[in-house]
């Protein structure tokens, strides 16, 4: 996984099956599929019809969101970034952790408080300069499954 202080993009390309291929400004490159969250997300409806999902584009000069501009929908860059690194995890527990942070929308800062751990090593997993140990990935599960009985 590359490594930024805050996800940023260069450059946006809609693909087919409600797919984007994201150039962040690290240079890394990924293909980030929307469709799950096109089909859940009511807000998300209207990119089901592919002539509007292929109007996906960045602000000029900034990289912080995709838009939709006649639509009204952007999604940011942040996002996406989670997107990328749970869709291109190299395993699962990478999967796991990537996926917990990007559900519950948490910064690298705040999965270490959630998790009783220290910033920095939260941060080597989620550069990808650490692999994601299985005891996390459990962490991660029953850290949603507390909040979920609560």
């Amino acid at each position: 996984m590359a490594t930024m202080k805050r996800p940023r993009l260069l450059a946006v390309e809609p693909l087919a099956d409600y797919q984007l291929r994201l150039t962040f400004v690290d240079n890394s490159i990924y293909n980030v599929s929307l469709a799950s969250e096109i089909e859940r997300c009511q807000g998300l409806h209207p990119l089901k019809e592919p002539s509007e999902f292929n109007k996906a584009s960045l602000i000029a000069d900034e990289g912080w969101t995709v838009e939709w501009e006649d639509l009204d929908i952007q999604i940011g860059a942040d996002t996406l970034w989670l997107d990328a690194q749970a869709q291109n995890a190299p395993d699962d527990n990478t999967r796991v952790f990537a996926q917990w942070r990007a559900r519950h929308g948490l910064s690298l800062a705040e999965a270490a408080k959630a998790l009783g751990m220290t910033p920095r090593t939260m941060s080597a997993y989620g550069t990808g300069k650490r692999p994601v140990p299985r005891y996390i990935a459990l962490a991660c599960k029953g850290w949603e499954a507390e909040r979920e009985n609560a």
